[in-house]
């Protein structure tokens, strides 16, 4: 059967759900590859016109002939479906019942693990799904695809104008790539050199189609131009929007740095304050700061030196009075003590411990009992002849003694 428009409707009208249906018009619409661009148009017309079942097989079609291509390197249908099915898929997925949802995420499922399509293809197909599961049923999804194509969090508001001009950017990207590899191929084909010149007729309608093709390749990449200069443009204006908060959070930012300081240094400022036992206890009232003159006075842990209790070389209290000092003949003073002593009793002066320097301080104790006892020095040599009825009379000293003395 030759290739015409009416052939290739007449096959899909009869496609029907079983294996060998499916593959039997895949393997026609495969032999007429050079068609594929119209066979592809041809299929989404005939998908938007059928039931929701037919428009499964439909879907059953395209995975069949993808696959094949795939698999054959054959690119002419990947090209020729990528700008459409999306559009095909979501149609066919919007009137399904959930049964026929389940299969068609199968199917969608299938290209993914298997690159049917490229991925910005395979990720436009998965949202146009995800999107319809969202408005159905308080955005329930449906099925099998609910968990495995999320497409992840709905887009902030503030990105929500840039999503419409990306994905025209998208198929517009997707539709140009798929042409101009036509219309180059078409284009070194006509302007080959070591091609066979063919009769001026047919090389007339060979550049005619050359044209043809390369003014609709022409469309794609403006229509591409196009999308992509409406989203610059939203995404500028976002820019400028973003360069305004920017400026206002790091005023804020300023400000709150130097606040902060601020509280560190008054909070460095009160903490030494307490390490100096300045603040007093009422920390919830105002805490009040007192000079250390007022503090308690507390007793000191370390014991006062031995001179505070004994003390020696202080002069004595006021309130008594030096005992007077008889120099003792028998004391064997020094010999600048015993002069000055001399001198002193000669003169008529009284002698006192407090006169002579040879001597240390008496303690208070001391000089009263030297008071009581009549006076005189604590280290005053007796005489033994003089000192007791034991030792009256001569004292007589052995010969030995004497001449040791003598």
């Amino acid at each position: 059967m030759a290739y015409t428009d009416d052939a290739v409707k007449a096959k899909l009208s009869a496609l029907n759900e079983t294996q060998d249906g499916i593959m039997g018009v895949a393997q026609w619409v495969m032999f007429h590859r050079r068609h594929a661009d119209r066979t592809a148009q041809l299929w989404l017309q005939r998908l938007k016109d059928s039931t929701a079942t037919k428009r499964l097989n439909l879907i059953y079609l395209a995975n069949e002939i993808a696959q094949q291509s795939r698999v054959r390197k054959k690119m002419e249908f990947i090209s020729a479906f990528s700008p459409i099915v999306a559009e095909g898929t979501t149609t066919a997925y919007r009137s399904a019942t959930q049964e026929l949802q389940q299969k068609i995420r199968r199917v969608v499922e299938v290209w993914r693990q298997r690159n049917v399509f490229d991925l910005p293809v395979q990720e436009s197909i998965e949202k146009g799904l995800d999107e319809i599961d969202k408005t159905r049923q308080g955005g329930k999804k449906g099925g099998l695809g609910g968990s495995l194509f999320s497409s992840g969090p709905t887009a902030p508001t503030e990105l929500q104008p840039l999503i419409a001009p990306q994905n025209d950017l998208t198929k517009a990207e997707i539709a140009y790539r798929s042409v101009i590899e036509t219309a180059n191929a078409e284009y070194d084909r006509v302007t080959n050199p070591d091609a066979k010149a063919p009769t001026p007729p047919v090389h007339a309608h060979q550049l005619s189609n050359v044209l043809k093709t390369l003014a609709n390749a022409e469309g794609a990449v403006a229509q591409s131009i196009k999308c992509r200069r409406t989203l610059i443009e939203g995404l500028e204006k976002l820019l400028a929007t973003n360069r305004t908060a920017l400026s206002t959070e790091e005023t804020y930012h300023y400000e709150l740095s130097s606040k902060k300081t601020t509280i560190e240094a008054k909070k460095r400022e009160v903490e030494d304050g307490i390490m100096r036992g300045l603040t007093s206890g009422h920390a919830g009232n105002g805490a009040a700061y007192e000079d250390e003159t007022n503090r308690p006075d507390v007793e000191q842990l370390t014991p006062p030196p031995v001179e505070s209790l004994t003390p020696t070389g202080s002069p004595p209290p006021q309130d008594q009075a030096a005992a007077p000092v008889e120099a003792d003949a028998s004391y064997d003073y020094p010999p600048q003590t015993r002069a000055e002593l001399d001198g002193m009793a000669d003169a008529g002066q009284p002698v006192s411990h407090e006169s002579n320097p040879g001597f240390g301080t008496v303690p208070s104790s001391l000089k009263r009992q030297m008071s009581e006892e009549g006076g005189g020095l604590p280290f005053k040599r007796r005489s033994l002849k003089n000192d007791g009825p034991e030792f009256a009379g001569e004292v007589t000293l052995d010969a030995d003694v004497a001449d040791m003395l003598g």
